[in-house]
């Protein structure tokens, strides 16, 4: 019961965490384009905000039931390969979504706040290539857990 109350935890930390990179990505930010830079700016800023903070906590979840599953594997000599290669791209995408969070989002804030668009879009543009390369990640871990029959 526990392995399967942990892998629910992963599974839906994992979907979250990914799944809202991808509307971001593909979704959100074509649809915002349009928009003149202040309100465009703006609106990712405070969509950014929300889901980064949701991902913190997704993150987190990922980890920690990752740790746990990996424990119990261990406890049965079970584990599969497939688990060595997701527990290096989820640290990997941890430090990378910390980066994003921690490092580049800061900045987008402080331009919006200042209404200095320039620098807004200047700003957008490393977290939009960090957020591509999370999500290509998060796209190749799933393949390994499907793949690798984890």
């Amino acid at each position: 019961m526990t392995f399967v109350l942990l892998k629910l935890i992963h599974v839906l930390a994992v979907v979250l965490w990914v799944g809202g990179m991808a509307f971001a990505h593909f979704f959100l930010r074509p649809a915002v384009q349009p928009l003149e830079p202040p309100q465009r700016l703006a609106l990712m800023q405070r969509v950014l905000q929300r889901f980064l903070a949701a991902a913190g906590w997704a993150v987190l979840a990922v980890l920690a039931s990752g740790v746990a599953l990996l424990g119990l594997a261990r406890a049965s000599a079970a584990m599969p390969l497939a688990w060595s290669a997701m527990a290096v791209l989820g640290v990997l995408m941890a430090a990378i979504y910390a980066h994003v969070r921690f490092v580049l989002f800061p900045r987008l804030v402080r331009a919006v706040e200042a209404s200095d668009w320039p620098a807004a879009g200047t700003a957008m543009a490393p977290l939009r290539a960090w957020v591509g390369t999370n999500l290509g990640l998060g796209a190749l871990t799933i393949a390994v857990a499907i793949l690798g029959r984890g």
